[in-house]
């Protein structure tokens, strides 16, 4: 179990919400956060239900779910990524963790997002580590894992890829991913990586549609030392 909170923001969201229902049901305590302190604690209130009264989740606005704890996952839109985390700075703390599980996706035609927005930096998560002060680290991660799947009640039948300038940040949060029923997590290399996971996600969102599923992804071939967690 991890000794901190997990703040998730833009937590009431499909990705987020179901992220804080995985975590939570891991016995983690997962701060929700939102833009509406209440919209947060209703869906805190109802992950608590789902999960069980034991569960230690709660709901605040995203900039005091922040302050509260020095683990933070970003699950925002990005048209709302980087003015979030402008409004953040102040109150972030120097040794923060900033996991970033942001796509920058486009709608296409019909409204469907299947391909990624050009970003200055080269992904969201490069651009988080632009707009974060210098002590905080930032790791990219989850962008893989679909929605439907953490609210599903099966294992995650996915491996999340982990990519970090910080090696010890990297470590904390495969280990974090791996509290997941399911989940294994890898080491991914550097932050520049997180692009690559950025253009599988709309790969993945493609496949979904065109075959009507929900699709993840493994990683074959490797030695089992190189996983942490197991299916």
């Amino acid at each position: 179990m991890t000794t901190r909170p997990i703040a998730i923001l833009g937590g009431t969201g499909p990705e987020g919400s179901g992220l804080a229902r995985r975590w939570a049901q891991a016995g983690e305590t997962v701060i929700i956060g939102s833009r509406d302190a209440q919209r947060a604690e209703e869906s805190a209130k109802k992950i608590r239900q789902e999960v069980g009264t034991n569960a230690q989740v709660s709901g605040m606005d995203n900039l005091a779910a922040c302050a509260a704890t020095d683990l933070i996952v970003l699950t925002v839109p990005f048209d709302g990524h980087a003015t979030l985390l402008k409004q953040l700075k102040s109150v972030l703390r120097p040794g923060s963790i900033v996991i970033d599980a942001t796509v920058p996706l486009a709608a296409s035609v019909g409204g469907r997002a299947t391909r990624t927005l050009g970003v200055w930096q080269g992904s969201a998560a490069q651009e988080t580590a632009e707009l974060v002060p210098k002590e905080v680290s930032v790791v990219a991660a989850f962008q893989n894992v679909g929605a439907e799947m953490l609210h599903d009640s099966a294992p995650v039948d996915c491996d999340v890829i982990v990519c970090s300038d910080d090696a010890k940040a990297s470590q904390a949060v495969q280990q974090l991913a791996s509290r997941i029923d399911g989940v294994r997590a890898l080491d991914g290399g550097k932050l520049e990586n997180a692009r690559i996971l950025e253009q599988v996600t709309a790969l993945l969102i493609g496949l979904n549609i065109r075959h009507k599923g929900h699709s993840g992804i493994r990683i074959t071939g490797l030695p089992s030392s190189s996983y942490v967690g197991r299916e």
